[in-house]
């Protein structure tokens, strides 16, 4: 796991050599830097911050050259069965001088070109320059594990692992109200937008080609999920537990290949506890595992954790959470989280990396399983959405009536959901904000190409919100969660269950065999329940998740209403300041539970007054 960056413009050594120095958290193990003098009389300028993972010499270093001069790349992440694709390089005549996966991304380049992509099982955002082709080929992991930002200018090409080291000497960037709006709404900053107009992130699944010579820029999908649902597994149950664990028990094992500590991040739920346990099964070493633990009723399953780190006979660690920790690193949140980001459970993310750290290098976690094994408790919701709008409609609508004069605010919440015209808007609502009471009316989802997997009919609605969330929810939220949060600390996180083979196989796989009659994640849990006994897991999912509404009336209070006052709310574009006031002090008062609109403000708040100086927003 590294940090990369790279321009053709008019910056100088020094310049780029401080752009990095940003993200030096990313890569702290070796600073890289190359500077390449083009035919047309510019300058091609690659870096590197190196977190180092697999083959620790020096020869590994980036930017890495390969094919005497002819092919230079920097590169962030892993790719995990590059053994296998180098094998079979070497077949083929290959010569290698390390033993680490960049120089396998460089010869399967040559080999394959454009397609050595569709090869590559792991997680990853690279460039590629081919002096020959005069070009920059790049490419994004199929599922946004690892972030990509560029810029094109006129006559000029800039990418970046983090935003900030494109913002770093750069005068001719504004601040996009768009992104606003669609963080308001999503809480997040969804792909292809970033905070600034002109800047995007390269879709996952893509690779780019940017010629450096007429300055064209092309993108094109190497991966996607089937809309049309005809990959069908035609097996019986038994036989696809089989399969699966078959997979499971090999994505465990290929990611922890390296030649550091390696560690597994386990809350105690079904699917960090699964990686645990198979990660037990595939290696001799001890495995250490480690868990966040919060003294507030409700938030703390660190019991769990040690139950399952008790039966599977792991080394394991519990870090305790309080809010005056939690306050520094809301106060830092911006420095690492470089464009707004309101998944609060970032905090604790953070936490448990930094000290993780203090012990391994490397942790592997549970992510991903939920999207793909219909896990959240909104997939049970959708069940009774299913159900009302079974309904005539004169029947659901005067139902989304009565519970709106409910005093509960939960009742009203569902009031406003059913309202909506039809079950995928339905669900929609529950993932994009649309209350008009405190934010300007004009937001709009229709320019997302995300939408189509949810608002199709080739798929059952459990696969369709399925689909959407892992296109949605995984790739912007957990993914950009996971990464900035690690990295802030050099860790490097490794999500099995993102294995593509697995979301494949998942997508495969009919419904009631990962969710039937309540019992979600049912394969997942099946195949669990041979490695730790069922009971440990015969509660509620709880879900990773800040104590926050309760810090924000009792620990944080005077924080809270110190940075959102009504003077520091102005500085919001987009929002009715009065109308916020309310409903910062309806959560005050405990009559609404608005933290995660608390929340979403103070994160955009801060990145504004650290970032916006000076800056046009438009």
């Amino acid at each position: 796991m590294c940090g990369i960056y790279g321009a053709i413009g008019p910056y100088s050594s020094e310049e780029v050599e401080a752009k990095l120095k940003l993200t030096q958290f990313r890569g702290p193990d070796f600073y890289g830097y190359k500077a390449i003098n083009l035919p047309n009389g510019r300058k091609l300028s690659l870096a590197h911050n190196r977190l180092s993972i697999l083959d620790l010499d020096q020869r590994s270093h980036q930017p890495f050259t390969y094919n005497e001069g002819g092919i230079t790349v920097v590169y962030n992440g892993e790719i995990y069965n590059y053994n296998t694709i180098k094998n079979k390089l070497v077949s083929a005549g290959y010569k290698f001088k390390t033993t680490s996966d960049t120089e396998v991304i460089c010869a399967a380049y040559l080999e394959y070109g454009y397609s050595c992509v569709k090869k590559f099982n792991g997680m990853f955002a690279f460039v590629i320059y081919d002096q020959e082709k005069q070009i920059l080929f790049g490419s994004r992991d199929r599922l946004g594990q690892k972030p990509f930002y560029y810029s094109i200018t006129e006559g000029g090409f800039e990418f970046a692992s983090q935003l900030s080291s494109i913002q770093l000497y750069n005068k001719g960037l504004s601040i996009s109200k768009r992104a606003i709006r669609e963080y308001l709404s999503w809480g997040v900053i969804p792909d292809t937008l970033s905070i600034f107009n002109e800047v995007e992130k390269l879709r996952a699944g893509h690779y780019f080609v940017y010629s450096i010579t007429s300055g064209d820029f092309e993108v094109e999908p190497f991966w996607d999920i089937d809309v049309s649902g005809k990959s069908k597994f035609s097996g019986s149950y038994l036989d696809a537990k089989q399969e699966l664990e078959e997979i499971l028990t090999d994505a465990v094992k290929i990611r922890l290949v390296a030649d550091v500590p390696v560690g597994v991040f386990l809350s105690g739920g079904v699917d960090s506890s699964l990686v645990a346990a198979l990660a037990t099964k595939t290696t001799n070493d001890k495995i250490q595992t480690f868990s966040v633990k919060f003294s507030e009723k409700g938030f703390d399953e660190s019991v769990y954790a040690q139950e399952v780190a008790n039966h599977i006979q792991t080394d394991h660690h519990i870090i305790n959470c309080n809010p005056k920790e939690g306050i520094d690193l809301i106060e830092n949140f911006t420095s690492f989280y470089d464009e707004p980001f309101s998944d609060s459970s970032a905090i604790p993310s953070m936490l448990l990396a930094k000290y993780t750290r203090k012990h391994v290098t490397v942790a592997l976690s549970g992510d991903g399983g939920d999207e793909s094994f219909l896990g959240y408790h909104r997939y049970n919701w959708v069940t009774y959405l299913t159900k009302i709008y079974g309904l005539p409609k004169f029947l659901r609508l005067f139902g989304a009536g009565v519970l709106n004069l409910a005093p509960n605010y939960r009742l009203k919440i569902i009031s406003e959901t059913i309202k909506n015209k039809s079950l995928n808007e339905a669900y929609l609502s529950t993932m994009f904000n649309t209350n008009p009471s405190w934010m300007e009316p004009n937001n709009s989802t229709s320019e997302f190409e995300e939408l189509k997997y949810l608002f199709h009919k080739n798929k059952n609605v459990y696969e369709r919100v399925s689909d959407f969330d892992i296109k949605t929810y995984l790739n912007w939220d957990i993914n950009t969660k996971v990464d900035r949060a690690t990295m802030a600390y050099s860790l490097e996180a490794r999500a099995p269950l993102m294995d593509y083979r697995v979301v494949d196989f998942a997508r495969s796989l009919p419904t009631d065999f990962k969710f039937l009659k309540g019992n979600q994640k049912r394969i997942l849990k099946d195949i669990l329940y041979a490695h730790a006994p069922k009971e440990i897991f015969d509660r509620p999912k709880a879900g990773f998740t800040m104590p926050f509404k309760e810090w924000f009336k009792k620990d944080l209070k005077d924080f809270i209403l110190s940075e959102l006052n009504e003077n520091e709310l102005a500085i919001i574009p987009g929002i009715d300041v009065e109308e916020v006031s309310k409903m910062i002090d309806q959560h005050m008062k405990g009559t609404w539970n608005r933290y995660s609109l608390i929340w979403k403000l103070l994160v955009l708040k801060q990145w504004l007054k650290n970032n916006g100086k000076g800056i046009t927003i438009k």
